[in-house]
């Protein structure tokens, strides 16, 4: 990983790439070559060509790098960086089709426009031109005193060619795209055309609350062979899932409100009652030893603190304390150590790394040599810090030596490793000096400072309100006698049971192999369900027990289906389309009954309805504040003063009649329109052609047939 990454997390930039390691993504690749000889790796094709093993790991680890920046969870991620290579291969072929060559004259003259570089100013001169040349020189560089940081920039450099070939492919079909004269002129006409109309609309809502229509599985098949290419289905299975969480009794909280009570007054048992944690002398030691969470030694804004005492800490005195009090599933006592205000630091850094430092890959200096370089760049820096810049070349750390070596705006709270933050905090504004961390030496220069708001050391002792083994004796017990009730039973059943238990169920009717997270559920045990659920030997009524760690809950699962790659089993979308489906069986029978009425008036008593008046237009087909392009269409190819045909709307059902038709000329000429529309069509075009790519590709995927082998070779 690049250092500044794991000092702290920031957007990444050219010479920050992130370190696309090697995941094993499968086994050890000798356990593969046993079952599939020499070519192990690939593990599908698009249009023919491959997908390999590598290609997919690295795409993963990006994803799950940028997941992590941006908090979000780094499980799930498989089926995501599967599609985006799959879409990349499906540009790269379009990319050659059209008679490009990914050159390296192509590729510099072109990787201006990338967006990893297009708005980032440190790549451009002050005349706009882009510096080719120096970014050239900073990759040769990298390649003679770097080659973990070269291997970086490589793999990234392949992101960015597709990338590039995505941009020139869109820009060729977009130019395709045109808006003739006739086809404007009659956009324009719909644009100006309205039609005044009566109508009746039978709502569905309200129609299915009187009339129960239950929609068969053969409906639902019907629906489905209608509209075959909306319905292709890639492998996955339909789930039944209980899930037994072990929370914890009334026993269990007053429990640990007894153990937070004593610790906090009463005493430890280790001190013979005598330390308790009013009257500790070393409060971090203290918490160290008898929390639950560890101690924080950092200073905090009042709304990081717990939120019982957020109000509580700004009036406090030193060492005033708090509680027993309970957040969510903790009871917490707390304490106000200090206070001080938050100074914010603009700063940036030089590293020096050695051999055997997480920053050393390819550095064959010793720590001796790294230390005693540093010392003498920072006495150079200190003496003129107008040379820093000069010994960013001898920095390992590229992402910050990209720009200029800065970290930007730190604060206390900056997740940077301790002896940094220590630095930043004991020294003023223009300060040099050099630092020793787990990394290597760095010269730190710090450029600003300004004062932030007023921070709070506060030691938290914590009792997490946990399940005892009895508590969780008593989920297993539940979990066990619910498995061997629904052994053997239907999914009727297995449902029927959990309901009456009043137990917590879901249903995934689409869970596919490297989801990753199954919906409704959310356990570390996710992923073992859905290798259990298309392990080859699993068949429709297995069920399945899974504890899941740490925590004791357990989870009972039942395989209700199994979809083959193809058309969707029509159970397995039931949920999707079964509202339409009804709507359309709706729409049907109220046709049906409308059959010949004579009026407006007639069909509004028949159904308890009301007659209505709108103003419709074919571009914008909004009627009573839903849009119905049907009932538009209708309206306008009525004959005036004529009862129309029942129209299935998406709504309801419409019968109307046309009383006459205006045009409502809005401003704009014909070139003006004709561009709108041109441009919008190109942007609605891109993804709509992507799709389309994709629905007629020939896509192999042999993930699962890869992984059940190698299930089988290992069991």
């Amino acid at each position: 990983m690049a250092i500044l990454g794991q000092i702290r997390s920031k957007p990444w930039l050219l010479m920050g790439v992130i370190a696309l390691a090697l995941l094993a993504f499968l086994v050890n690749p000798e356990s593969i070559d046993k079952v599939f000889g020499k070519n192990p790796d690939v593990l599908g094709k698009v249009n023919g060509e491959k997908i390999t093993r590598e290609e997919f790991n690295d795409q993963l680890f990006v994803l799950q790098q940028q997941a992590d920046q941006q908090g979000q969870p780094k499980a799930g991620l498989e089926e995501q960086a599967w599609q985006l290579l799959v879409q990349s291969k499906l540009i790269k072929q379009q990319f050659e089709k059209l008679g490009f060559e990914m050159t390296e004259d192509y590729f510099w003259n072109q990787i201006q426009y990338d967006q990893m570089f297009a708005q980032q100013k440190q790549f451009f001169d002050e005349k706009g031109n882009f510096k080719t040349q120096e970014l050239k020189k900073q990759i040769e560089e990298m390649k003679a005193t770097s080659p973990e940081g070269y291997n970086q920039w490589l793999k990234t450099r392949k992101s960015i060619e597709y990338r590039l070939m995505a941009r020139q492919v869109f820009a060729n079909i977009s130019t395709g795209i045109t808006t003739g004269k006739k086809e404007a002129e009659e956009l324009m006409k719909e644009r100006d055309q309205l039609a005044d109309i009566d109508f009746v609309k039978i709502d569905y809502a309200s129609y299915l609350q009187k009339n129960n229509i239950k929609v068969t599985t053969e409906d639902l098949a019907n629906y489905i062979n209608q509209h075959p290419i909306m319905f292709k289905a890639e492998e996955s299975r339909n789930l039944g899932i209980v899930y037994f969480p072990s929370q914890p009794s009334a026993a269990d909280d007053a429990a640990a409100q007894k153990e937070i009570t004593k610790l906090f007054s009463a005493g430890t048992d280790a001190s013979g009652g005598t330390e308790n944690f009013q009257n500790t002398k070393n409060d971090s030691m203290f918490v160290m030893a008898n929390s639950d969470m560890p101690f924080n030694n950092q200073y905090l804004k009042p709304n990081q603190l717990p939120q019982t005492i957020q109000a509580q800490i700004p009036s406090a005195a030193i060492g005033q304390t708090f509680g027993p009090y309970k957040e969510q599933n903790f009871y917490v006592v707390s304490k106000l150590l200090d206070k001080k205000t938050s100074d914010s630091t603009l700063s940036r850094h030089i590293l020096i790394a050695f051999k055997g430092s997480p920053a050393g890959e390819g550095v064959t200096r010793s720590k001796e040599q790294a230390k005693k370089l540093a010392d003498s760049i920072g006495a150079i820096v200190k003496a003129n810090p107008g040379k820093f810049t000069e010994f960013l070349k001898l920095s390992n750390d590229p992402n910050s030596a990209a720009q200029g070596g800065s970290l930007g705006w730190t604060t206390p709270e900056t997740p940077f490793v301790p002896e940094f933050l220590t630095y930043l905090a004991n020294n003023p504004k223009g300060a040099t000096g050099v630092v020793e961390t787990q990394f290597g030496y760095h010269i730190i220069n710090i450029e600003d400072k300004k004062p932030g708001a007023m921070g709070y050391k506060v030691a938290n002792l914590v009792k997490a309100v946990k399940p005892s083994d009895a508590t969780e004796a008593e989920t297993d017990k539940k979990a066990r006698r619910f498995i061997q009730q629904v052994q053997g039973k239907s999914f009727n059943d297995f449902v029927n049971i959990a309901k009456k238990g009043n137990y917590q169920f879901s249903n995934p009717k689409q869970a596919k192999r490297f989801d990753g997270q199954l919906q409704g559920l959310g356990t570390d045990k996710d992923a073992e369900i859905l290798a259990w659920a298309f392990d080859k030997k699993r068949e429709k009524g297995d069920t399945e027990f899974f504890t899941v760690d740490g925590t004791g809950d357990k989870i009972v699962v039942y395989l209700n289906g199994k979809q083959a790659k193809g058309t969707a089993d029509p159970e397995s979308v039931r949920d999707q389309i079964e509202v339409v489906v009804k709507n359309k069986l709706a729409a049907k029978q109220i046709s049906e009954k409308i059959g010949k009425a004579g009026s407006l008036d007639q069909i509004a008593k028949q159904f308890g309805a009301t007659k209505q008046s709108a103003q419709v237009n074919l571009l914008n087909p909004s009627v009573a504040g839903s849009m119905e392009p049907k009932v538009a269409g209708a309206a306008f190819g009525a004959k005036k003063g004529q009862l129309s045909k029942p129209v299935e709307g998406g709504t309801g059902v419409y019968v109307l009649v046309k009383k006459n038709e205006i045009v409502n000329k809005q401003p704009g000429d014909l070139k003006q329109f004709t561009e709108s529309v041109t441009q919008r069509s190109a942007g609605m075009f891109g993804q709509a052609w992507l799709k389309s790519l994709q629905d007629n590709a020939k896509i192999d995927d042999y993930r699962i047939e890869i992984w059940n082998k190698l299930g089988s070779q290992q069991q």
